[in-house]
């Protein structure tokens, strides 16, 4: 720019709130997570290099990168692009191709924003009402029912919090899309933070409750790996020591 100066990028944005927001002592208010939720929402597939309309085959570039983009409609597995992660959080987008399932996964400690940056999904989500948890016997309880419904883009960025907002959810794809998600803190097995999957046995008597039982990572469960295309992430000298 003339000035000498450059604007910061949408994504540079995003990581600087996240900074700002999870490495604080004190938990986010009320303000700074309604603050980031709306950032989120100003958030398009093509602020991370993903083009949502592009087919493999007809490639695109971009006037941000001479790398291409990434095709939304060629997708053929469920697909993971790694943004960004450090101790406090994590940002990443889930590209699917229609047809494409998330089974029903937790969250445990964690808060997630979820962005969903185009096409449709069947959400289902539930959060625990009684929980049983014992070292080396699988995690089982009842859930309640948080949601259960089609997510068209555009909508409003969803906020899932450790007790509430649907903490253990499952997507569909309905049609390719694709979904990005700040989690704060990430998974870690280490600091035991798993990610781990449920079965649910509905309980006719009882609408909107469900039996939740853990279950080994489903064998056709598979995530593939992609590039971050889109710009580049300026991350802070203490945060380089972290991540």
């Amino acid at each position: 720019m003339e000035s000498g100066t450059m604007e910061k990028t949408k994504i540079q944005m995003l990581y600087e709130a996240c900074r700002v927001i999870f490495s604080q002592k004190e938990l986010p208010t009320f303000k700074e997570i309604h603050w980031l939720k709306n950032l989120l929402g100003t958030f398009e597939a093509i602020d991370f290099g993903i083009d949502e309309h592009g087919l493999c085959g007809s490639p695109s570039s971009s006037p941000k990168s001479d790398k291409g983009l990434i095709c939304g409609q060629g997708i053929s597995q469920i697909t993971y692009i790694h943004v960004y992660e450090c101790e406090q959080f994590s940002i990443g987008v889930f590209c699917f191709p229609a047809g494409g399932m998330l089974p029903l996964h937790d969250h445990p400690g964690m808060t997630v924003f979820s962005k969903l940056l185009y096409g449709s999904c069947y959400v289902k989500a539930y959060d625990w009402v009684k929980v049983e948890s014992s070292p080396g016997f699988p995690t089982f309880g009842l859930g309640g029912k948080v949601l259960d419904g089609i997510m068209s883009a555009p909508c409003e960025t969803s906020v899932l919090f450790p007790r509430s907002g649907g903490n253990i959810h499952a997507f569909t794809a309905l049609t390719p899309c694709a979904i990005l998600d700040v989690l704060t803190p990430p998974y870690s097995e280490e600091l035991g933070r798993p990610s781990t999957y449920f079965m649910e046995f509905p309980i006719p008597s009882l609408p909107g409750y469900t039996i939740l039982e853990e279950r080994d990572l489903p064998d056709d469960l598979v995530v593939e790996g992609a590039p971050y295309l889109g710009p580049s992430i300026e991350a802070d000298d203490d945060d380089n020591d972290h991540c």
